[in-house]
């Protein structure tokens, strides 16, 4: 009994190191949202015409996947690693 706690407890240990990691790279993405957000100009912007609004709605979109593909790898991280606990919390290996 006490080593299939300790193995539960080793894989939740484990499983909080990537979300850990996931949480941190979850905070990367925010912070240069925040650098992104911090570099609008506060006036009218000079778009340069036509070009100008199509490359910068290019890069807005740009960010805005990248931020979506980051909050879709949490997402699924975190379901992997709830499916795990269940699956190993319903049905323990027997030694």
């Amino acid at each position: 009994m006490h080593n299939e706690v300790d193995d539960l407890l080793i894989h939740i240990s484990h499983s909080q190191q990537q979300m850990s990691r996931l949480l941190d790279a979850e905070r990367q993405v925010v912070v240069r949202m925040a650098q992104i957000i911090h570099e609008l100009p506060d006036e009218e912007p000079r778009f340069d015409g036509i070009p100008g609004i199509l490359e910068g709605s290019r890069q807005v979109n740009k960010s805005i996947v990248a931020y979506l593909n980051g909050i879709a790898d949490l997402q699924e991280a975190m379901a992997e690693m709830l499916v795990r606990v269940v699956k190993e919390t319903a049905y323990p290996e027997e030694e």
